[in-house]
């Protein structure tokens, strides 16, 4: 099971229903820790802080940010958002910024962190179909050139599976999600590497996280970074797989859902 590129240059999900099999991730373990509340963002700065003011009191406080993307579409000021407060003496913020409230029935999860730690343990629970065959994960492995793998799976008499993992918050056509939302030299590098993994024999897979819940389909951003776009076509030539996974969100957690068609 997969999704590849056409030899025409279409994109096509292939034997998706099959993708959607054993896919849902066990919602409770990734209930968020503390209950959230709402706010609405006034600005977000420095990439990692967020200004907020708390609904119901109007307290303005400041939330950390876990996405150093440009989370273009996102972080319009009087966007509703919904916090993670915490008690962690260790912690200078109190919060932090988990979701935005699209307030028609849609969540976007903005906390880039979150794909890794959702996938590693669908991964070791052989939860996603396409890679189920291996029993050992290893987050974080050094490969290529001053690279690291998101995961390298390994199992007996199977190739190395170089499994690298981008999440997707972005969507300016409706139902429509896109990667990248700027300029990414760093996920350009990443395409490169795995060509290269996939040329030298191994499994190589780009897995795209779609943390929307009102999209069914993906795309590449080429106006925003033709670089990307291209580097994704030539490692696709040279046996790069893609998946492209979906997401159920909402104020109480995050579990992985439907697989996604490409549109490319």
């Amino acid at each position: 099971c997969g999704c590849g590129v056409g030899h025409d240059g279409s994109f096509n999900c292939v034997a998706a229903a099959c993708l959607q099999l054993a896919l849902r991730y066990r919602p409770a373990d990734m209930r968020f820790q503390t209950e959230l509340v709402p706010a609405r963002l006034i600005r977000r700065y420095k990439r990692f802080l967020a200004d907020c003011t708390l609904e119901g009191s109007g307290v303005q406080i400041t939330a950390h940010c876990a996405n150093p993307g440009s989370m273009l579409g996102l972080a319009n000021p009087g966007t509703r958002v919904w916090l993670e407060p915490n008690t962690d003496p260790k912690k200078k913020l109190k919060f932090g910024w988990r979701l935005v409230d699209h307030e028609n029935g849609h969540f976007t999860g903005v906390d880039t962190s979150l794909p890794n730690r959702v996938l590693r343990s669908a991964l070791t629970d052989r939860a996603i179909p396409a890679l189920a065959s291996y029993p050992v994960v290893r987050p974080e492995v050094k490969y290529g050139e001053n690279s690291r793998i998101d995961f390298l799976l390994t199992g007996a008499q199977l190739p190395d599976a170089y499994v690298e993992v981008k999440s997707v918050t972005l969507s300016r056509q409706r139902g429509l999600a896109e990667f990248p939302d700027s300029v990414t030299a760093r996920g350009t590098k990443h395409l490169h590497e795995l060509g290269k993994m996939a040329r030298d024999g191994h499994r190589a897979v780009m897995l795209y996280l779609v943390q929307r819940t009102d999209c069914d389909r993906l795309t590449l951003a080429q106006d925003l970074d033709p670089a990307y776009a291209a580097a994704f076509l030539q490692a696709w030539q040279s046996g790069v797989e893609t998946l492209i996974i979906g997401t159920d969100i909402s104020t109480k957690g995050v579990a992985l859902s439907a697989p996604l068609t490409f549109d490319f």
